[in-house]
């Protein structure tokens, strides 16, 4: 009996999900760190969502109000920002995303829980959940 072998291809799929799902990430870190709004309107949903407490203070918002955050100024204040995808988990056209931002307007970490769809072949964040984990806000 002759054994015969199939090759199968790479699953390259999982792989560009992946990146493409980072880069939307990547997006968000950049408009954020540099104060740039349309970055972070190219990463969102236009119709996400942001939950999240800062400081004792909740911040339950439409994606405007990050917007406008990042209108009023960088979060990479005094040169110290960074963010870091910790996880992502994808299934077809979900996702979730773990990030970690430290030095955030100099001194304020974050972690930040998103939700990703893939919507008309590309890759949006739906909703940002976000945890307050160190240091303090710049006064108002």
């Amino acid at each position: 009996m002759v054994q015969q072998v199939m090759a199968v291809p790479e699953r390259t799929d999982v792989v560009d999900e992946y990146e493409a799902i980072a880069a939307v990430i990547q997006l968000y870190f950049d408009g954020c760190a540099r104060g740039e709004p349309d970055k972070i309107n190219q990463a969102f949903h236009p119709e996400s969502q942001m939950f999240g407490s800062l400081a004792g203070q909740r911040y339950d918002e439409p994606l405007s109000a990050l917007v406008d955050l990042v209108k009023a100024g960088p979060a990479d204040t005094a040169g110290r920002y960074r963010g870091r995808i910790l996880a992502i988990n994808q299934v077809g056209d979900a996702a979730g995303a773990i990030v970690a931002e430290d030095g955030f307007w100099g001194s304020v970490s974050f972690i930040d829980f998103f939700n990703l769809a893939k919507i008309d072949g590309r890759w949006w964040i739906v909703n940002k959940t976000f945890a307050h984990t160190g240091g303090e806000p710049p006064a108002s």
